[in-house]
């Protein structure tokens, strides 16, 4: 680590311990050159996810997003902002624990829906309402059967 006194190379690691927020391990090094003190911290370092869009563009993984649609699906409904919180955790734990950086809108709308089947039937109906973009009561009416098979 390169002093940022003196811009020696050399430096040695006096403590170490975790961050406050414990997402980091945070290190008092000492130069060997000039004895300036300082601070840094390592982090892992994440790929970001990228949600490939039906019309072929790409943007970051927005958890917030996810939640806001989650939330619109169970208005009203006894689920919990927790168990919300959970299963979107759940998504993108199976996504970076697969090595995955990027997955289409679709595959992660088949995610969120395979969960929250589980967890709310209505709210299922509901998020697939818009998920899936229902042309007519048709297509609605065929979900319900599947959902009851």
């Amino acid at each position: 680590m390169r002093c940022p006194k003196c811009g020696c190379e050399e430096s040695k690691v006096v403590d170490s311990r975790p961050s406050e927020s414990n997402d980091a391990i945070r290190r008092r090094r000492e130069c060997t050159r000039c004895g300036f003190r300082f601070t840094t911290y390592e982090r892992c370092e994440e790929v970001p996810l990228l949600v490939i869009k039906r019309d072929g563009r790409k943007e970051p993984f927005d958890r917030q997003k996810l939640m806001r649609g989650l939330v619109t699906a169970t208005v009203k409904r006894d689920v919990s902002v927790e168990t919300l919180t959970a299963l979107i955790d759940g998504i993108e734990s199976t996504l970076r624990d697969g090595g995955t950086t990027e997955i289409s809108s679709v595959d992660l709308g088949s995610m969120v829906l395979k969960r929250l089947v589980s967890v709310d039937k209505v709210a299922y109906v509901r998020f697939a309402s818009v998920y899936r973009d229902f042309k007519d009561v048709d297509e609605f009416s065929e979900e319900l059967r599947s959902l009851n098979d």
